[in-house]
């Protein structure tokens, strides 16, 4: 039985049969630009024998919705997905063990098509509607009921389009960002100048007396504004600006010696087996005795944003005691929990609703959102309050990505094996979120009141493949292998999770490093991959990649500007596999590296839907080689500075190279989580690329042209 049936087993709580001859499927799982809705749908149908067209799926809402926590770890299709599998099966056994008693036929005569259930003997029939139209199944779900086998599919596996396209594309659907309700205000929060400030003074008077000013919200170093209109609010917002003193202290490391900065704090070292965490003493690094070669090499990742093309927003209103907010965030149940112990409310009295806002990608800004339009509710009750964030806000207030710092060491026989792994990997958590149970909140706004929650301290996680050790320990099937994680508590910048956690990082570090080891002893890249792998499914991506792109075996770098690399991961060592290979020029004059062709060849279980999974690689390995190419965040002793795509560029149209996509489909196989995947090889694959073509090696990212002409110039 699917984990979310076992905590939400009543079949309600999934399927409700409209009178109107549709079906609406529910889910805990919230759609932000990854397609879940519509891969719910293609699985409901297939499974209730109805046309795509009759499934409707409900967007979340804790009033409604079972609670399957936060959208994250590319798990949905895994929880809810199987979750809806097997629901819909018990549904559609249960509507026709009642029309076998209502047609007087035998239950397997009994035929559906797009939920009419039709007696072929007699030409007698009746609907899904007719039976259970309005009405509630008043049973819990019992696992007893067998799903289609992969041969008797007619929808999953098919290119369906988005369900939500179309409305996206026509300007018909909207974001929380537009939602517009009676009645409603605006507010907007001035933020302190850096993370360190306190509000020492601020002269309200000239702001609330401004045009269409409702309410100065002033709790502690929380200041706000509300006003009718909006343009009012940000009118407001830089009026108190000017008129807020702030104390404040350089408190940051200079960011040139992040790296360094890094690994001179004390750490909680942690050895690492089979991807978690044990308490077995930290083994020494050996060179083994057979050893006939020894490489070591370090690999570095800078602070990174989320960067989502619009900044964070929520609408919040307070009426009667009873809070409701719509929000972006990944989910509903675990922002309801968060914002109701700030405020003091029960937690029953606190409804969250998700809307769709602008990309996600991990911990963003959204959630604090969420909490500063309850907080401006709450200040004014019975009006519904829009807030939004501005992109200056976003780029320095929001959870980044943590730096990271890999430290490598190999050891091969004379026949060019690896005998000998060690993987030490430092770096800060990527859990940033409120936890449920203690007396902390992960919430922006929590931390600046008059009466402050503090921040949840960092723990060491004890999970597979968690957090700053995710993919550390590779798929390869290495004699002997050492892997210890090093969490740093103390981040000098706010950090969670962004898209992938640390294995962008550790997957950088591994397959950057295979490179290096096969050059090291004259092998083809892709053969050393092969000879040390062991596991059926990886070696297939691997060589589906290497066969897309005609991969001629070679020893040695080009070195005439045009190269070619390729890196493999599975996802946290159980999910998708990804196997990609980059082409790309190198401009030795200008640094400049320029993308110009992609392959990814991936397997993620049985596929629901094509189209949907090509899309979720092709945009992986766009962020992917967008955090490998561009991004690092910019600070100084006092905090970050970026504030803008100036500041902070990513990959743009013209950047982007032609990307081919090889989806190996296992019908009947579990479906393996793939949003993170992409992403994660994709560095290394460029790393590996550039080394082809010039013939140096480039650790540190982002790749920038400076970075490059450095390497060249050594």
């Amino acid at each position: 039985m699917p984990l979310p049936l076992q905590q939400t087993p009543e079949l309600d709580a999934w399927i409700r049969i409209n009178t109107d001859g549709t079906i609406t499927l529910f889910t805990g799982k919230v759609e932000f630009g990854q397609g879940i809705r519509t891969a719910v749908a293609q699985i409901g149908a297939e499974e209730l024998d109805v046309s795509l067209a009759r499934i409707q799926v409900a967007i979340v809402d804790t009033a409604q919705s079972p609670d399957e926590g936060y959208t994250v770890s590319s798990m949905s299709l895994e929880t809810t997905g199987n979750a809806i599998r097997v629901a819909a099966a018990e549904a559609r056994q249960i509507m026709l063990a009642v029309a076998y008693e209502e047609l007087e036929a035998p239950y397997e005569r009994l035929q559906v098509t797009d939920g009419t259930i039709t007696d072929p003997a007699t030409g007698r029939s009746t609907t899904y509607w007719d039976l259970f139209g309005g009405r509630q199944f008043g049973c819990r779900v019992k696992g007893v009921s067998r799903p289609k086998r992969a041969d008797e599919y007619r929808i999953v596996g098919q290119p369906v389009p988005r369900l939500d396209l179309l409305a996206k594309v026509t300007g018909s659907a909207f974001f929380v960002h537009d939602l517009d309700l009676p009645g409603m205000v605006h507010g907007r929060v001035v933020r302190p100048p850096t993370a360190s400030a306190r509000l020492v003074v601020v002269d309200e008077e000239w702001a609330s007396r401004l045009p269409g000013v409702l309410k100065v919200v002033h709790d502690g170093s929380f200041l706000a504004v509300i006003a009718e209109r909006e343009e009012q609010a940000v009118q407001a917002m830089a009026a108190l600006h000017d008129a807020a003193t702030w104390a404040d202290e350089p408190a940051l490391p200079p960011q040139e010696d992040l790296f360094a900065y890094l690994l001179s704090q004390p750490d909680q070292p942690q050895f690492v087996v089979d991807g978690v965490p044990v308490d077995d003493p930290i083994p020494p690094i050996e060179t083994p005795a057979e050893a006939a070669h020894t490489l070591t090499a370090s690999y570095y990742r800078p602070y990174q944003m989320h960067a989502a093309l619009g900044p964070s927003a929520a609408v919040a209103q307070m009426d009667a005691g009873q809070l409701t907010v719509w929000t972006h965030a990944q989910g509903v149940y675990p922002p309801r929990a968060a914002i109701a112990q700030v405020l003091g409310l029960p937690q029953d009295d606190v409804r969250v609703i998700h809307m769709e806002g602008p990309g996600c990608f991990g911990h963003t800004g959204a959630d604090d959102a969420a909490l500063d339009a309850a907080l401006l509710a709450r200040a004014l009750p019975g009006r519904p309050v829009s807030l939004k964030w501005t992109r200056v806000d976003e780029y320095r207030w929001e959870p980044y990505g943590p730096a990271t710092v890999v430290q490598m060491q190999a050891s091969l026989n004379a026949a060019g094996d690896v005998i000998d792994w060690n993987h030490d990997v430092w770096g800060y958590t990527h859990s940033g979120r409120s936890r449920s149970g203690d007396e902390t909140s992960g919430l922006l706004a929590a931390w600046h009141l008059a009466e402050p929650l503090a921040r949840p301290q960092p723990r060491p996680s004890r999970g597979s493949h968690v957090g700053l050790y995710r993919n550390a320990d590779p798929l390869y099937a290495f004699p002997r292998r050492r892997i210890v994680k090093h969490l740093v508590p103390d981040s000098p910048l706010r950090v969670s999770a962004l898209r992938g956690l640390g294995a962008y990082a550790n997957v950088l570090a591994i397959e950057s490093f295979m490179d290096e080891l096969a050059h090291l002893v004259g092998a083809d890249p892709v053969e050393f991959r092969l000879r040390h792998l062991t596991d059926a499914r990886a070696r297939d991506v691997i060589a589906a990649a290497a066969e897309k792109a005609d991969w001629q075996p070679y020893h040695r770098p080009r070195g005439d500007g045009r190269g070619r690399g390729i890196a493999f991961a599975q996802y946290k060592n159980r999910q998708c596999y990804v196997a990609v290979v980059v082409d790309l020029s190198v401009n030795r004059a200008s640094g400049q590296i320029r993308l110009e062709h992609a392959i990814i060849a991936a397997d993620a279980g049985q596929i629901v839907n094509p189209d949907g999974l090509s899309s979720q690689f092709e945009g992986g390995f766009i962020q992917g080689a967008s955090w490998t190419l561009k991004e690092q965040v910019a600070f100084d002793r006092y905090g970050v500075i970026n504030a803008d795509w100036y500041t902070y560029p990513v990959m743009r149209f013209p950047d982007a190279p032609k990307i081919e996509t090889v989806l190996l489909n296992r019908p009947g196989q579990p479906y393996l989580g793939s949003g993170e995947a992409a992403p994660m090889p994709t560095g290394a694959a460029i790393a590996n690329a550039v080394f082809d073509a010039v013939g140096v090696r480039l650790r540190q990212v982002p790749f920038t042209p400076e970075r490059v002409k450095a390497a060249l110039s050594e």
